[in-house]
């Protein structure tokens, strides 16, 4: 009861997840979340597929975000590369042009940005690649919202350039004791079930704390929580996060 009474006093969070990847899960879960991160071409996607997702978006009410990342088919976009600052603003501002022209073209806009994969992390603890990004998405639109970790370099940097930022956390994915996502080469960087994934949200959004791998409460505020399309078990963490949070009178939104 004290849990429904919390929850009700937030009122709202954005629920989104990535999508525009190739996976076959994204028509099951869109009508489940608020805001899509969809793939540009530069680790997956592009093209048709990219439009045919923002369709489903629009049809959906989903909020529409471009997922930019490095130029990594190969690696799906989850290999650090240590690119210049004049490089990696290149790869953000080509990035988001497609997908805007893409979104124009079907009656849609962007809402936000949110880097996939190496490139987010490397932004999380890296002021030069954060810096790159957030003046790429200023120069292409200053009221695009910046999605990225809590406490992080890309909150920083966004908030230099007067961009907004949603803090991001994750239904699927371990933290470390510095609040940071547990490299995905340990072997407890994924939670597996989607009780567990339910768990790590209600404490985020109910306690403003989450638990690392070590054991320690972390404290973290959040705006947004992901849920990734290419889990294994992405469509019930879908079902059971949007069940809960409804269950608990709150609105999934990404209008703040």
């Amino acid at each position: 009861m004290l849990f429904e009474l919390h929850l009700k006093m937030l009122g709202k969070i954005d629920l989104n997840c990535d999508m525009g990847e190739g996976y076959t899960t994204d028509a099951l879960i869109m009508p489940l979340i608020s805001s899509a991160n969809i793939a540009c071409g530069y680790h997956a996607g592009g093209g048709e597929l990219m439009r045919q997702t923002i369709r489903l978006a629009l049809q959906h009410q989903v909020s529409i975000g471009a997922h930019p990342s490095f130029d990594d088919k190969l690696g799906f976009g989850r290999r650090e590369m240590h690119l210049s600052s004049d490089e990696i603003h290149g790869i953000i501002h080509d990035q988001l042009n497609i997908i805007r022209k893409a979104a124009a073209e079907e009656g849609a806009v962007l809402h936000h940005v949110k880097p996939h994969g190496a490139l987010y992390n490397m932004a999380a603890k890296d002021a030069m690649v954060a810096d790159a990004i957030s003046r790429a998405i200023k120069a292409i639109d200053d009221s695009l919202i910046l999605y990225g970790l809590p406490n992080s370099a890309s909150e920083t940097s966004a908030s230099q350039h007067g961009l907004g930022f949603y803090r991001e956390v994750f239904s699927d994915r371990t933290y470390t004791d510095e609040g940071m996502l547990t490299p995905r080469a340990n072997t407890n960087a994924m939670i597996k079930t989607a009780e567990q994934g339910v768990a790590q949200v209600l404490q985020i959004i109910l306690q403003e704390t989450l638990q690392s791998t070590t054991g320690q409460e972390i404290p973290i505020k959040a705006d947004t929580i992901c849920i990734h399309g290419d889990g294994e078990h992405a469509i019930e963490f879908a079902q059971e996060i949007n069940r809960t949070l409804h269950q608990n009178k709150i609105t999934i939104s990404a209008i703040k």
